[in-house]
């Protein structure tokens, strides 16, 4: 079974339109599928803003560290029974 993976590339796109895409993205993600982030600096920052919003409920994983390009693979993680 293959899984399509989102790419979200953001290096041309205006650094206030970034997070605004890169979050819908995330939202139209169905539980455990991911997207890739392809960026021109490490998004950090993003992951600060992730982990505050939706603590538990993603994966974050760097596929390449610049220094030109940042790939990072973020996955939606599913919801865990009670």
């Amino acid at each position: 079974m293959t899984t399509s993976i989102k790419t979200v590339d953001v290096r041309s796109i205006a650094p206030r339109e970034r997070h605004p895409l890169i979050f819908d993205t995330f939202a139209s993600l169905a539980s455990d599928e991911a997207m890739l982030l392809v960026n021109d600096h490490d998004p950090k920052p993003l992951y600060y803003q992730l982990e505050a919003e939706h603590h538990g409920k993603f994966s974050w994983e760097y596929l390449e560290t610049g220094p030109e390009i940042w790939r990072v693979r973020i996955g939606r993680i599913a919801a865990c029974c009670a």
